[in-house]
């Protein structure tokens, strides 16, 4: 199948609502609606979480049992197509963990992003030879062989390419802890690198770079996460661990976040105060 620059992704979680939307109208129950279609309720379950693709004889029997008209079938059609389209992150899913490329498919189609990061430059802010040095201080715990690594370099490099620098590029709004640019990756000479790489990218029109200086008032106790924003379709916050990494879409809970983020961005250095900073770190790496 041909790689989309839009997301798949999207398609199947948006396909799996509009699926549940449709037999809420007809006030049936998961579990009504499996049996009038002679399934197991996991399995309507799972396609409304789009856990699982459905096929278009799935589609076609569940508008029937609720009742869609022919405009509506071909839409839901129309969406298991695009669904059915492979991602560029689909490239990389054997190196990379399953729940970072379900994130990447949700960030390919994300209009905002914000990301509060207080430990390394984000991975879309990385040069090659830092997002190497990154990938390799996990590589003792997370057992990376050296062909994943290069495959996870790759990925994160494609992945910059794809999102900053596509013909419609989301806006992005990054927080950086003063630490993350003083905790070295690698040799001198990578810091001073990504330093430079980092003011670059600070001046793109789309992107905003703030430092919180170590100075200030710690204004929310939390580790990184990004917090996605789309035109149809909710929120989501995406935090990752050592071995693990979730996604929050609880409303409530997204707009903390949200309101964490602000909260953190408005303890920060603006953005010219920020490359101030920036650049006296670049210059204090070239030691």
């Amino acid at each position: 199948m041909p790689t989309q620059q839009g997301s798949p992704t999207v398609r199947r979680l948006r396909l799996g609502q509009e699926l549940r939307f449709l037999r809420e109208r007809r006030k049936l129950t998961g579990a009504r609606a499996a049996r009038d279609l002679g399934w197991s309720a996991s399995k309507v379950s799972r396609i409304e979480a789009a856990k699982t693709m459905p096929s278009a004889d799935d589609i076609k029997a569940m508008a029937k049992l609720y009742r869609v008209d022919g405009d509506k079938l071909d839409e839901l059609v129309g969406l298991l197509r695009d669904a059915e389209q492979r991602g560029w992150w689909e490239d990389y899913e054997d190196s990379l963990p399953e729940e970072y490329t379900r994130f990447l498919g949700l960030e390919a189609e994300a209009t905002y992003q914000r990301n509060w990061e207080p430990q390394a430059v984000p991975g879309l802010l990385q040069t090659e030879d830092y997002a190497r040095e990154v990938i390799l201080a996990t590589r003792g715990i997370a057992r990376i062989t050296h062909s994943g690594v290069r495959s996870r370099v790759e990925a994160r490099l494609d992945r910059q390419k794809r999102v900053l620098h596509r013909s419609d590029p989301c806006r992005m709004s990054v927080v950086l802890d003063e630490a993350a640019l003083m905790r070295r990756f690698g040799e001198p000479a990578v810091m001073r690198e990504q330093m430079e790489h980092l003011l670059e990218i600070s001046l793109l029109p789309h992107v905003s770079v703030h430092v919180l200086p170590l100075d200030a008032l710690h204004p929310v106790n939390t580790g990184a996460f990004i917090h996605l924003k789309f035109t149809a379709f909710d929120d989501v916050v995406y935090l990752e661990q050592l071995y693990t990494a979730h996604f929050v879409d609880d409303l409530e809970r997204v707009a903390g976040y949200e309101s964490a983020f602000d909260h953190i961005r408005s303890e920060a250095l603006d953005v010219d105060e920020s490359r101030v900073l920036i650049q006296r770190k670049a210059m204090l790496w070239r030691r």
